[in-house]
């Protein structure tokens, strides 16, 4: 069952009697799959016995994202409809904002009481709040986006990972487990969860379904697909082939050791817990070290950015996601001299003088993901290419919200804040533009990454 510490109401609404369907309003967490929420709203429809509907908000003006994010998702989606009309539940997706749309559905299909699952940005809690004021039935929050619910890991926004772990850790126990399907009793039947999906969306195809969005297209779509069994081909090939060396190999930008989960957990596509349980069955002897480390970055990172957004609202502004000490440490150097700056059309075109940081950035543009480490020293060289931290801040958000599958992410906010001193510590000596931010520089790149030139061929050169 559904740990309890996941479970939020969301308004005093009371379970309708003469409700006719449980409806689960899905949005963060877009799979069939290991979803809390998912299981949550079967359990409920089972105590009333009542059938489940799944309906998802499709708004085509998420902020920043284009064609890339939406075809990523669409593919996810086609699958998730699948999966869940096997189970009897059928999936209606409708066009609008959560607060126009999801009032008018829980009236149309008479639902008892409305569960949802549960994001960290700001434009999710806008909506989760829009519409539980809306509606007159219980509404139900039931968090499955992260291992360790935020409130239960801790009460205020942390530090850094070293104050995060422990608390983490004491509970890992209790939540880093398998848990199972729970089989619904009062199902549709193939031919009612078509025709109830079909009052919506076409979802059956990425294709159809992005043909009748008015979306920015300005970005191709990636080569990388969408969908859990990609997510699930990709991990397994991570396990099989690449999980031995990780620890020593995953800072070399083409070892490609990494394990490509980022985009399917930003969608939801997949969830950190099941990722995490499959890659802990190898902690054992030799692979130790490489199973600590990747459950240090799938969980201990990956909640210190849940964390990060979740208790300060302003994790896409300068000014509040940034701390004190590095923004008066950068201010103070805001008056240095330059090597470099660049237009932002120049950085978007990768027109820049730094050969690594190009590749960097064409990586981004062409693939819509970028090694982990590169996009480190990618943000700190925007940093010493720009005329202010606050433009170089809002040039770091632009460039990798617009073009990576993950972008528009607690992990992206939080890795963005990184580059400027956020989760880090005052790093000495002060240096020009930096001060005691952690400083990032070429000589560097060339002098530890010794592939360096074989992923400037590979990116750069074509």
């Amino acid at each position: 069952m559904v740990e309890q510490e996941r479970i939020h109401f969301l308004n005093e609404g009371e379970t309708r009697r003469d409700g006719e369907v449980v409806l689960y309003w899905m949005q963060q967490s877009q799979r069939a799959e290991y979803n809390h929420a998912l299981e949550y709203a079967v359990f409920r429809a089972n105590q009333l016995d009542l059938p489940l509907v799944v309906i998802f908000a499709l708004v085509d003006n998420f902020p920043e994202a284009n064609l890339r994010h939406y075809a990523f998702m669409a593919e996810g989606l086609a699958e998730t409809g699948v999966a869940l009309a096997k189970r009897g539940i059928p999936l209606q997706i409708r066009k609008g904002e959560p607060g126009v749309v999801l009032p008018p559905a829980v009236r149309d299909l008479k639902a008892a009481l409305l569960v949802t699952d549960r994001g960290y940005l700001n434009v999710q809690r806008k909506w989760r709040r829009e519409v539980a004021e809306a509606v007159s039935v219980q509404m139900v929050e039931v968090e499955s986006d992260v291992i360790v619910p935020v409130e239960t890991a801790s009460e205020k926004e942390e530090y850094a990972a070293r104050t995060l772990r422990p608390k983490l850790n004491r509970h890992l126990d209790y939540f880093l487990r398998p848990f199972s399907q729970i089989t619904l009793s009062e199902k549709f039947t193939g031919r009612d969860c078509k025709r109830i999906a079909g009052e919506g969306l076409d979802w059956s195809s990425s294709e159809i379904l992005l043909a009748g969005l008015k979306i920015d297209r300005s970005v191709a779509r990636s080569p990388w697909r969408g969908g859990r069994t990609q997510a699930l081909r990709r991990l397994k090939l991570f396990c099989r082939r690449d999980l031995q060396t990780y620890a020593r190999e995953r800072n070399l930008p083409t070892r490609e050791v990494l394990s490509g989960m980022s985009p399917y957990l930003h969608f939801g596509q997949i969830s950190a817990l099941e990722a995490a349980l499959t890659v802990r069955k190898y902690l054992a002897g030799s692979l130790r070290e490489p199973v600590e480390a990747y459950l240090e970055e799938l969980i201990v990172r990956r909640e210190l950015a849940m964390n990060f957004c979740h208790f300060n609202p302003g994790y896409d502004s300068y000014q509040r996601a940034v701390p004190r000490w590095a923004r008066e440490s950068l201010e103070k150097h805001a008056g240095d001299v330059r090597p470099f700056l660049y237009s932002l059309k120049e950085l978007e075109r990768a027109a820049t003088e730094d050969e690594i940081w190009n590749a960097c950035q064409l990586e981004m543009t062409r693939s819509g993901k970028m090694h982990g480490y590169m996009r480190m020293y990618w943000g700190k060289k925007i940093i010493e290419w720009s005329e202010t931290p606050e433009e170089a801040f809002k040039r770091m958000l632009y460039l990798n919200n617009k073009y990576e599958l993950d972008g528009r992410d607690p992990n992206s906010f939080a890795g963005v804040a990184w580059c400027f001193g956020k989760h880090d510590r005052p790093w000495g000596p002060e240096r020009p533009v930096f001060g005691l931010v952690r400083y990032m520089n070429e000589a560097g790149i060339r002098r530890k990454k010794k592939d360096w030139p074989d992923y400037v061929r590979k990116w750069y050169n074509k």
